[in-house]
Parts: C-alpha cells; sequence; structure tokens
C-alpha cells in the first residue's frame, strides 16, 4: 500500500510540474505558486471538513505545527525556484537536479536508524538513476549558471520540505499539508502586497492552476501517507519518480523528443521499482 502510495504520489506530482513550469513561460513563478498553493489550502480545509476531527497544533518537534512550518517555508522556495527554471526552457538541467531532492530525507532516514532490506536498497539506487536519467540530463552541453541555480535551489527545498512533512506526518498527514498551504499561502499574500499584483492571471488560467493545486496537494498528502505505512526511505524513492511523469508529458503534448538516455531512465525506473517490490 506504501508503496502504490508513493507511486500514485510521483505521477501527480509530475502532472503539477508540467503543468507548473509551462504556466510560469507566461506569469512569474511566484505568482503561480502563490495562486496553485492558495487552491491546494482549500482543498485541504475541505478534507478537514468532510472528514470533522480537528488536532489543535501545538509547539513540540512531535506535533505537526513546526514541522509544517519549516516545510512550508523550504516547499515555497522550492518551487518558485524549480518552476523559475523550467521557465528558463532548460528542463534537462534543472529537473534531473532537482530530483536529486530525495538524498535529504533519505539520509534523514538512515541516521534516524532506518536501515531497508539489502535487496530494497539495491532498487531504490536503481530507481534513482532513472529517474535522473528520465529527466533527460544534457549538464554535458555545458553548466549554465541560472539553470543550475534553479535546480540547486530547488533540490534544497524539497528535499528539506519532505523531510519536514515526513515528521509531521506522524501525527497527521492531512494537517500537515494543510498547515504547509497556510504558510506558503501567507508568505504569497505578503508579497502580492509587496509587488501590488495577484498575477493577472485569466479564467482559463483558473484550469491549469485548480489542476496544479489539486494534484500538488494531493501528492503531498498521498507521501505523507505512504511514510506512515512503511519506510520513510522507500516512500521517499518511490515519490521522487515524478521527473518521469514531466518528461512523458512533455514528449505527448509538448512533442518534445525523449533523448536515448530517457528510455534508459525509465527502463531503470521501472526495474528499480519492480525490485523493491520484490524485496
Amino acid at each position: 500500500m506504501a508503496s502504490l502510495l508513493a507511486l500514485f504520489s510521483s505521477l501527480l506530482w509530475g502532472t503539477a510540474d508540467f503543468l507548473g513550469g509551462n504556466l510560469s513561460k507566461r506569469f512569474k513563478a511566484l505568482a503561480v505558486t502563490g495562486a496553485s498553493q492558495t487552491i491546494g489550502l482549500l482543498v485541504g480545509l475541505s478534507l478537514i471538513l468532510l472528514g470533522g476531527k480537528f488536532i489543535a497544533p501545538n509547539f513540540s518537534w512531535n506535533g505537526y505545527f513546526l514541522p509544517a512550518l519549516g516545510a512550508g517555508i523550504a516547499g515555497f522556495l522550492g518551487l518558485i525556484s524549480f518552476y523559475s527554471g523550467l521557465a528558463t526552457g532548460r528542463m534537462g538541467v534543472v529537473s534531473p537536479i532537482s530530483s536529486l531532492s530525495v538524498v535529504i530525507p533519505l539520509a534523514y532516514a538512515f541516521i534516524n536508524g532506518e536501515r531497508p532490506k539489502s535487496f530494497a536498497l539495491i532498487g531504490m539506487a536503481i530507481a534513482l538513476v532513472g529517474a535522473f536519467c528520465a529527466s533527460g540530463p544534457d549538464i554535458v552541453k555545458g553548466l549554465p549558471v541560472k539553470p543550475l541555480f534553479f535546480g540547486l535551489g530547488a533540490a534544497i527545498g524539497f528535499g528539506t520540505a519532505l523531510t519536514f512533512m515526513a515528521q509531521g506526518s506522524k501525527t497527521s498527514a492531512l494537517f500537515t499539508m494543510t498547515s504547509m498551504r497556510i504558510i506558503t499561502v501567507f508568505i504569497s499574500l505578503i508579497l502580492a502586497a509587496r509587488y501590488r499584483t495577484f498575477g493577472g492571471f485569466g479564467k482559463v488560467d483558473l484550469v491549469a492552476l485548480s489542476a496544479i493545486g489539486v494534484s500538488d496537494f494531493l501528492a503531498n498528502y498521498l507521501l505523507g501517507i505512504a511514510t506512515t505505512k512503511g519506510l520513510v526511505s522507500i516512500a521517499m524513492v518511490l515519490g521522487s519518480l515524478f521527473p518521469i511523469v514531466t518528461a512523458l508529458l512533455a514528449f505527448r503534448f509538448l512533442h518534445e523528443r525523449l533523448h536515448k538516455i530517457q528510455y534508459l531512465g525509465i527502463l531503470l525506473a521501472v526495474s528499480g521499482v519492480a525490485v523493491i517490490s520484490l524485496a
């Protein structure tokens, strides 16, 4: 169950990143992030109201609020870096570097004593290499400074957010992800007031923004649940396969050509998942 939830999280996350990257080519990444996070907040609040159960926040690391606070800030910075990087048109640089974000929660899980079986470790390594290759890295053509830094910023932001999300999910995945959105929306409103703009979106853009917000929230929520149903390390690796989805969507809808290394990456990722499932 945990593996399936994490894989579905990758599917949703890859879809949100594809849509968000495209929209960021026409609007500021800050505006896309703020608007989509607001929609995600509405989704979270709706789920809480439907559930009818309220968990009061506290200021303990073992609760959900402090981890959500850290995840919200880190995730917001990561998203802005990621969307800004994709808007440069160098997805082959930004996406593979950002996929390395999983190293941070993996290290945290191992430091805290998680020890997956040897077979699972092999599968995790294969899947991670596959995710990197499937992103279509064109770093060998040179290291353009701007996309490189955006990719690194996204990796650090996402990785830190994932670590905090796993911690908060021990108490409640739903309240952690919803509280995250409260933080990111609050930051977005401050910045919108500072720059006196809400992005200039039209009605037609609300469809894409809604898809981004809903997909991103559900991806986080499902991954959070997955970390409580099995090993955090395995859930994080399977949840990090989203670049494959982004690349396939770009191939299907933007007619971007898949390179040989991407086909290899997809094969490796699938093989890695299969090995993990046998562990």
